[in-house]
């Protein structure tokens, strides 16, 4: 079988895979953009609409007790460890209708790719429609994956939507996922070994490959971060007459905070260090900021990531010695609250370069480029499974209603995933 048939059986593709993206617009339509929220109406929908196509396809449908979707082709030996190709399905509130749902569809259109071809693998190839992905929703990291992996952090069942102000548990539990079971232990992959690999092509989400004038990149790794959801800085209320020297100011407290971790972000640029730290919330209290108020509250969350577990943790150190400068010359005090984690990705040498290896097999250029963002693939990545990650070319970014993926750019990172998986089962397809 050589280049030629590979290539036909991805462009075979086209017209189910765009009808599908058409489709998955419309389960979360929720202009501008789509909102295809966790364990909520839009999510499901799209779950819904997945699960259809794989039936289609004749793939078994299963869920977990995380309610994640497995559509599975079954191998000729059951017992060996399963291939798994995924991303989740939900997406952040106004979003794009790429990131994530993407890697789903690109491991239905390699499954169909296979059956198009008459081969069967040696081992089941598992499609995974994961969960809650996106943490502006609950602010929890990787629900759906590490929920399959029984690896979600304590006392994240009991956090709440900040929309609804549900638990997760309680949304868990409307969409056919069992809480309970997860407390307990459940996971639906109870040992990792039994996972020959993980893959997810993902959009782009820095516009590296727009710059370069290319359609793929190759992933080379994924941050870790420390997180502080649900920060504030405690000053004094006072009137605006007050002289500086009297002041407890928490909003220029938070402000020099700012400047601080841009200052420190532009040390690490400096050096050569990728990493980044983000203020997503920052304002005073609209309950009591006033025009002739200095503010006594100050509220903030904070994303720090990076590629390096060891950097990571220098990071924190940093930061807490910022905040302690602060606190002494402003007389404030802050509240980081509950931290959150997540461990760096790796990305396994070999898959890397398999990938690499698929893509010049159809003389297809890619970039080797770090995430600047979290995925699903750290989740597996932290428990042993060998992972990796195909970025796909993506106009003016994600998280927003104006992300531009093309079908045919989307049809050469499938390329790249298909030809992958018949050099990783060369030996084994029949």
């Amino acid at each position: 079988m050589d280049a030629t048939d590979i290539k036909a059986a991805i462009q075979a593709q086209r017209e189910p895979m765009q009808a599908l993206f058409d489709q998955l617009r419309q389960d979360g339509l929720d202009e501008p953009g789509v909102s295809r929220d966790p364990y909520g109406a839009g999510e499901q929908r799209a779950h819904a609409t997945v699960a259809k196509a794989a039936e289609a396809l004749g793939l078994e449908i299963t869920r977990d007790d995380a309610a994640n979707l497995y559509m599975t082709l079954p191998g000729r030996d059951r017992s060996a460890p399963v291939l798994v190709i995924g991303s989740h399905l939900d997406s952040v509130p106004h979003g794009g209708n790429f990131d994530g749902a993407a890697g789903v569809l690109a491991g239905l259109a390699t499954v169909a790719g296979l059956q198009r071809l008459g081969l069967t693998p040696e081992c089941d190839i598992v499609v995974m429609g994961i969960r809650a992905e996106e943490s502006v929703w609950f602010q929890v990291s990787y629900i759906g994956s590490r929920g399959s992996l029984g690896t979600l952090p304590d006392g994240a069942l009991d956090v709440r939507r900040v929309d609804t102000g549900r638990t997760l548990a309680s949304h868990m539990t409307e969409c056919g996922g069992n809480p309970d079971a997860l407390l307990a232990g459940s996971k639906h992959f109870p040992d990792p070994t039994k996972i020959r690999a993980y893959l997810e092509l993902h959009i782009e989400q820095a516009p590296s490959l727009i710059e370069a004038g290319r359609s793929v990149a190759i992933c080379t790794g994924i941050p870790g971060n420390f997180r502080f959801a649900d920060a504030w800085i405690e000053g004094q209320h006072d009137h605006v007459g007050l002289p500086r020297r009297f002041r407890h100011d928490a909003a220029i407290a938070g402000a020099e905070f700012a400047i601080a971790l841009d200052t420190l972000w532009a040390d690490y640029d400096e050096q050569g260090i990728p990493m980044a730290c983000t203020l997503g919330r920052f304002h005073t209290d609209p309950a009591a900021h006033g025009l002739t108020i200095v503010p006594g509250a100050f509220y903030f969350s904070l994303d720090v990531r990076a590629y390096d577990e060891t950097v990571l943790a220098g990071l924190e150190d940093k930061v807490h010695r910022i905040i302690e400068g602060i606190e002494q010359r402003r007389g404030v005090r802050f509240h980081l609250g509950a931290k959150a984690r997540a461990a760096v990705g790796l990305v396994d040498p070999a898959i890397k370069a398999g990938l690499e290896a698929a893509a010049a097999d159809h003389h297809i250029p890619v970039l080797h480029i770090g995430s600047p963002a979290s995925h699903d693939a750290a989740a597996f990545g932290a428990v042993g499974v060998p992972m990796g990650m195909i970025f796909v070319r993506n106009a003016n970014g994600s998280h927003n209603p104006y992300e531009a993926m093309t079908i045919d750019d989307f049809l050469d990172g499938t390329l790249v995933l298909f030809q992958w998986v018949m050099r990783d089962l060369k030996n084994s397809i029949a």
